[in-house]
């Protein structure tokens, strides 16, 4: 039988700030029950409204933190190492720009923040045990993805081997999810080696297949590849572990397309919108996750380049909420259901 999809839920990361009520787990939470999520998904980086290191080692912080949440009216939906996550693998041409993801103490030093990021996600998997969660959601890192395009052209392996070592990163950072009762959706997000269908499929084969080993099912960056994001998900739906609802448009003209021409986020070709502003069909994703007993949480993941934040956030409760299916137990003309009379049957088949 079909089962509900749970939302709506969101984001916390693109909210979290300075100032009241962002500032806070206590604040943002309350927040976000009023605006009518029932769930938050936590950025498990940011240390002002979350402490890592103290929930991997502490269940009554962690207990705590839930008590928060119910108590505002919401529950914690996963924890995400999204930055954590990506700085596992990093390719040093990129060495200068993603040294903001990690703490000081260990930036101009790819190798100590290599480190710190594995031991974030090992703490990651523990947390989530700690809060009773059995989902998260990440990046994998990138060393191929300067040679995204054949040209110049790639010396032999050079794709191979990338995902060789991402592979061999990653499974023992999956087998403490694994041994911590934890799957891991990874957000298929250009920048990333595992991008799309194909490319997740070449990384999971270097986990061997890892039963921990999934997807945060993200439609936006499959529009802007020009995706069947629809199809990926009857292709890969025994590996979505979760759901980012996140909308984006893409509209191309005679001066660029898919690259959108180094232009910034407002001039872009492809870009990121507030939900229900762009081109995605939600109405036939949220079917096809119901039709494939989808029953995790739906996210928003509010990004938008013209549509400001706390509007965003305003409308994405009720845009979710009115995309869930509720699922039926039989189908509008399952008439016969539970009908024993097999001799019925043989009868309107002209057999007796």
């Amino acid at each position: 039988m079909a089962t509900d999809i749970k939302g709506p839920g969101i984001f916390l990361a693109q909210f979290a700030g300075d100032a009241a009520p962002f500032n806070s787990f206590e604040a943002i939470t309350k927040w976000a029950g009023s605006l009518g999520y029932k769930g938050v998904q936590i950025p498990s980086w940011d240390g002002r409204l979350f402490d890592l290191k103290k929930a991997a080692e502490s269940k009554t912080y962690c207990d705590e933190v839930k008590g928060i949440a119910k108590k505002n009216g919401v529950e914690i939906t996963e924890l995400s190492t999204h930055l954590q996550g990506h700085l596992v693998a990093i390719h040093p041409a990129y060495d200068e720009a993603v040294d903001a993801f990690a703490p000081p103490q260990v930036h101009n030093n790819p190798k100590a923040r290599q480190e710190w990021a594995v031991e974030q996600v090992k703490l990651a998997a523990k947390a989530s045990k700690n809060l009773g969660l059995h989902r998260h959601v990440s990046f994998s890192g990138a060393l191929a993805w300067p040679f995204l395009y054949p040209w110049p052209p790639r010396a032999p392996g050079v794709v191979e081997e990338a995902f060789k070592e991402l592979g061999k990163r990653w499974t023992p950072l999956l087998d403490a999810m694994k041994d911590n009762g934890v799957k891991v959706g990874f957000e298929l997000h250009p920048g990333e080696d595992t991008f799309d269908g194909a490319t997740f499929e070449m990384f999971l084969a270097e986990t061997g297949n890892h039963e921990s080993c999934g997807i945060n099912y993200d439609p936006s960056h499959f529009l802007l590849q020009q995706m069947d994001y629809v199809e990926f998900i009857h292709i890969y739906h025994e590996r979505i572990f979760a759901f980012h609802v996140k909308d984006a448009e893409f509209n191309p003209n005679g001066r660029q397309g898919v690259y959108s021409g180094f232009q910034n986020w407002t001039n872009r070709a492809g870009r990121f919108r507030s939900l229900g502003d762009g081109q995605v069909d939600f109405s036939a994703i949220f079917s096809a996750l119901a039709q494939h007993n989808y029953d995790h949480w739906a996210v928003l993941e509010w990004e938008c380049c013209l549509k400001d934040a706390a509007q965003g956030a305003k409308e994405g409760a009720p845009f979710i909420e009115n995309h869930i299916i509720k699922t039926t137990a039989k189908a509008f003309d399952d008439f016969a259901a539970g009908n024993k009379d097999t001799g019925k049957a043989r009868r309107m088949l002209g057999l007796e």
